[in-house]
């Protein structure tokens, strides 16, 4: 029951609230500033001055909160350049939390160019829409205010004319009064004579004249006013403040639209920026702290064993000289570290240390040398990469082996695509001049060539690695090695020798090892690269290898090439049927020869797709020769192959 009168209560204050706004606006539409205030021009005038001046006001404080966002926007994007990674720290941002920071400050980023978005709209759209209306607003008040001055002005003049006219009338009427009494009086006085009398009598008779002249003017004058006042009262005046009652509805309609445009122009960017959010926090969500933990160990894993127990050395039984050195190593041991592993170049110190006196010359050479080809790369690494642990030397490698094997790739695609367009030439020479493509064909045989005996080179480094057992790099393998004042030496040649430690040992074995794997590497290297310029052309003799001769598959002999290089001519300079047609997007101007222009919209044959070279060859009909045909940049034309 008290449910039910609740809701009958709150429909009846509803229902109420809905006659009363019905009655306002009913009330509103039969009110007007002509009839309700035809008395109050001054105050209305100072009313739509300050409504305009409001409207401005607006406008000014969105060219501040335009000013705001820019500048919000504009610090967003600098904080997100200030911590954006930098090429030292790109290798920190494989871990999963690195990944989302960089993905919130892609988000942030996208968050800042909203925020520019506002800007401009609110710019372009809100500011320049408020300037333009209190521009046209002030100027029709200033309209409208110098309309209602000139009818005041008019009724003023009647006013005043009324005025002087009611003046004139009253003093005719005394001076008619009191000619009137100066004739009485002259009458009834026996002593005037018959002609003063009647001069008394002419100028009452004057008198009396001139007052019903200004008796006339003055209700001619009346009338004028009382009807100039009504007209005035009842359709100038109040015309002219309905125009100004539409201008200042005018003004609060414009108020209220700019205001929804502006909360519009934020709701317009609110989805974009709720997706940046649903982002940040896809972001925070896709850290893994156990994908993180497995990729650090990936990263600095060593691959070497823990180390062994030290064994007891019986002071008795040992010579107290390779006590002191055995001592001497196992301390220093542990200090020949470097990411891990034993470094070569201090072993190589170390040892120059203790060889002052009574050192082997033929090592010496034998260990320049070494230093010599085994260079370092551009991060100050070695080139095999013996200087880091088993793991993380055989990761390095297997990199690199993939960097060239694309570059491999990329390059043959090229140079496939310069002898197709060396072949089309030589077939047709009105599409080009063969000889323009030898330089860039001989160049990229070159590069190939070179790719190949890097990438022999880093297989053999990566073979050399795979076979080094982990044990023998470990540093706790040389300490193991020190039994009985003896010291077990790896030789650049492979051998070992066991001998006693003095002054002029050599350096133990993962320092050894490393240059034993760097001699061997520079042999493979060496051999590699002459058995390819023995089993290949040389980058004079033209086209080098045969265009039918895939990445990979090898190189065959020189009367290989050329048996290749004929029977794809052969078959390269029969007529080619369309794989489809093309719709030019851009126009193209021929730069360079075998290309051929084309118009925006032209509809041309496709009879030969692009082979990754960025160029597709095309075919239009000719009424002179009958076909012309020629390449195109792919990125200009629109392709539909036939099925």
């Amino acid at each position: 029951m008290l449910a039910l009168l609740a809701g009958g209560s709150s429909r009846s204050s509803s229902n109420n609230k809905l006659a009363e706004s019905e009655n306002a606006a009913q009330n509103s539409n039969n009110m007007s500033w002509g009839n309700e205030l035809w008395d109050q021009n001054e105050n209305l005038a100072i009313h739509t001055n300050r409504g305009i001046d409001a409207l401005d006001k607006y406008a000014n404080f969105l060219r501040d909160r335009v000013a705001i966002e820019t500048e919000y926007a504009g610090k967003l994007r600098r904080l997100v350049k200030n911590y954006q990674p930098k090429k030292k720290e790109e290798e920190d941002y494989e871990f999963t939390s690195m990944q989302a920071f960089r993905n919130v400050l892609k988000e942030v980023g996208d968050l800042a160019g909203q925020r520019e978005v506002v800007s401009e709209s609110l710019q372009l759209q809100i500011i320049a829409g408020v300037t333009l209306l209190s521009k046209t607003l002030r100027e029709e008040r200033k309209k409208c205010l110098s309309d209602g001055a000139s009818l005041q002005q008019n009724l003023t003049t009647q006013l005043s004319s009324l005025d002087r006219a009611k003046r004139n009338y009253e003093k005719a009427y005394r001076d008619s009064e009191k000619a009137v009494d100066s004739y009485k009086r002259a009458d009834m006085d026996l002593n005037l004579s018959r002609a003063e009398v009647e001069r008394y009598k002419n100028v009452m008779t004057s008198k009396i004249q001139q007052s019903d002249d200004a008796k006339n003017e003055y209700a001619n004058q009346l009338q004028k006013t009382n009807n100039l006042q009504q007209q005035h009262f009842s359709m100038l005046l109040p015309a002219v403040l309905n125009r100004l009652q539409e201008l200042d509805e005018k003004r609060t309609r414009g108020f209220r639209e700019f205001i929804v445009g502006a909360a519009d122009v934020e709701s317009s960017v609110a989805p974009i920026i709720a997706r940046c959010m649903e982002g940040i926090v896809k972001a925070g969500e896709s850290i893994n702290e156990k994908e993180d933990t497995f990729k650090v160990i990936e990263r600095y894993q060593s691959g070497f064993t823990p180390p062994r127990d030290i064994p007891f050395e019986d002071l008795s039984k040992c010579d107290p000289d390779s006590v002191q050195d055995s001592h001497y190593s196992n301390s220093t041991s542990n200090h020949l570290t470097m990411r891990g592993t034993m470094s070569a170049n201090k072993l190589k110190k170390r040892v120059g240390i203790f060889n002052i006196f009574g050192s082997n010359k033929q090592r010496q050479i034998i260990e320049a040398c070494i230093t010599m080809k085994n260079s370092l790369t551009a991060d100050g690494q070695k080139e095999d990469f013996s200087d880091l642990p088993p793991n993380q030397r055989r990761k390095k490698l297997q990199a690199k082996i993939a960097e060239l094997q694309q570059k491999i790739a990329q390059e043959t695609n090229a140079r496939d695509g310069l002898m197709k367009m060396k072949i089309v030439y030589e077939a047709n020479s009105s599409l080009g001049n063969p000889m323009t493509v030898e330089g860039q064909l001989n160049e990229s045989e070159h590069k190939l060539e070179k790719l190949k005996v890097d990438l022999k080179k880093y297989q053999g480094f990566l073979e050399k690695a795979s076979q080094v057992p982990v044990a023998t790099s470990s540093p706790q393998a040389n300490r193991n090695q020190l039994q009985n004042g003896h010291r077990t030496s790896r030789h650049s040649n492979g051998s070992a020798d066991d001998h006693h430690d003095d002054g002029d040992d050599q350096p133990d074995d993962a320092g050894s090892l490393s240059r034993s794997d760097s001699e061997d590497n520079v042999a493979q290297i060496q051999n590699g690269h002459n058995n390819n310029n023995n089993g290949s052309a040389s980058p004079e003799s033209g086209l080098g290898t045969s265009h039918t001769s895939l990445p990979g598959s090898g190189q065959g002999s020189a009367n290989e090439n050329a048996i290749g290089e004929d029977t794809y001519y052969e078959t390269e300079v029969e007529t080619l049927n369309p794989l489809g047609t093309c719709k030019a997007l851009y126009p193209f101007e021929a730069s360079s020869e075998g290309s051929i222009p084309m118009n925006e919209g032209e509809e041309l044959q496709v009879i030969e797709i692009d082979q990754g070279d960025g160029w597709t060859r095309v075919r239009r009909a000719n009424n002179s020769n009958g076909w012309d045909e020629g390449f195109v940049p792919t990125s200009y034309i629109e392709c539909t192959l036939y099925a």
